[in-house]
Parts: C-alpha cells; structure tokens; sequence
C-alpha cells in the first residue's frame, strides 16, 4: 500500500519586466531602487538581477570606437573569430588566460571568476561592449540596503550571470553578486534522514538560486531581467558572489595553480 503525498514546501518566481534602460543613460542605482520599492516585496523575498541592468546603471558599457586593440588582441582576434576591439576587452577584464582553444578564450577575471571571454558580451547592447558589473558583491549590498530602507522588509539580492561549467553542455545561470542571504551554505554536522551527520556538504544556494531565476529569465529576447524569489528555504545572512569562488590552490584542474 502506498503512503500518502504530502506537500511540505513550495517556492515561487515572479518574473518582472522593466522598461529598458539605453546604454547611454544617468539613471544610476537610485532608480532600481525605487523601482524594485514600487513593487509590494515580502519579507524574505530574493531579487534576482541580470548583470547587464547593472552594467548599465553603473555607465559600465564600452563603445566599440573608444577600444584600441593592442598586437595581441589581434592575433588572438583572428584565431578566435571575434573583432579585435572585443578580444581587448576581453584581455582588459582578466588577469590571467587559464585556456585558449580553437573558438574560445578562458579567462579569470579581475574579480577571480574563471570562464570565457572573462564575461564579456555584446548581447542586450546597441553597438557596445559589456563588461561585467565591476564589483556586484558591492552593488548588490548597495541595492539591497536601499530597497530594505524604503520598504522596511528584509530581503536578500542576488546579481546572476549565465556562464558555461567544466564538464557540461550549456550555459547557466550563476550567483556573481549576493547580499542579504547565504551564498554558500554549509551544512556540516546537520543530520539526514537517517540521523547521520552530514561530513562535507556545502550547497552553492546562490548558484541554484541564480539558475532558478534564469529559467524565467532566458536566454533570448524574454525581457525579463528581474526575478523575485519568494519562500526560498535559505537562510537570510551575510554571504558575498566571492564566497562561491573557489581558490586557485584548491583547483586540481588548473594547469598554472597559485601553488606551484
């Protein structure tokens, strides 16, 4: 005989659209905040922001025209099949290549993120180059403490970027920029089912989260930057993107370690 189903838990996403904001813009971060303090937020409440709002908010957008490809940047430009104002960007936002392959660059980036192209893209821009947010850990903390000041509610922030992954197909979304919440939740010494104490369990929530919004997100044009996470089992406490970055010595597929 079979037990019954029992519901226990449920989350929800909320996907919100905003007007877009032009590459060229002085809005700042002021007006996300009072933006996202419009909307009727709960307590425990996760936004998710795509990077390129922050990017732009942040006036960190690079035209084209402005770009001065250094030799290398074209050498590389012509293996890589990109222009060469992109491959120095590119060179400009990493402080080490990890990878060149046949139509790929692996970077690591000024901020320690460790993928391709060190983040940059041309996608959801007019003619410009997209850099990463320069700091999203700090715009994320920014972000949040302006929204919880106008609304009063206690809410977590995460800045969410698609990149690919070692050892699997496809691109998807990761935590570059937390604050208000856990980013990296260890749950050592918590029991299982079975009452035996968990030995090495760390969950990347940030990441899972990240992902969960990107579903609603996309990839294309669904024009849906911002999504709420509401009643997420995670803990609401101090945790940064940086926490999710695992140090060069402990990468035991890294060629060039810190180490050695």
């Amino acid at each position: 005989m079979l037990n019954h189903i029992m519901e226990k838990r449920k989350m929800e996403l909320i996907g919100l659209e905003i007007p877009i904001i032009p590459e060229e813009n002085n809005l700042g971060m002021e007006y996300l905040g009072d933006l996202l303090s419009s909307y009727p937020l709960k307590n425990g409440d996760i936004i998710v922001i795509a990077e390129t709002i922050i990017s732009k908010l942040e006036g960190n957008i690079i035209k084209k025209e402005e770009v001065k490809p250094t030799p290398l940047a074209h050498k590389l430009a012509e293996k890589l099949d990109k222009s060469p104002e992109v491959l120095q960007v590119i060179l400009d936002q990493s402080k080490e290549i990890v990878k060149i392959g046949d139509k790929f660059i692996i970077t690591e980036t000024k901020h320690g993120f460790v993928c391709a192209n060190s983040g940059v893209d041309e996608s959801n821009v007019k003619d410009a180059i997209k850099p990463l947010p320069e700091d999203p850990d700090r715009s994320a903390s920014l972000l949040r403490s302006m929204i919880e000041k106008k609304t009063g509610k206690k809410i977590g922030v995460i800045i969410n970027d698609s990149m690919g992954r070692p050892f699997r197909r496809g691109s998807c979304g990761i935590a570059i920029g937390v604050s208000g919440l856990c980013a990296l939740w260890d749950r050592k010494g918590e029991k299982d089912l079975f009452n035996k104490p968990l030995k090495s369990t760390e969950v990347a929530i940030g990441d899972e989260l990240a992902a969960a919004a990107s579903i609603l997100m996309g990839q294309s044009n669904e024009g849906i930057p911002i999504v709420i996470i509401r009643g997420a089992p995670v803990p609401l406490t101090e945790g940064k993107g940086k926490d999710l970055i695992r140090p060069k010595e402990e990468d035991i597929f890294r060629e060039n370690k810190g180490n050695e």
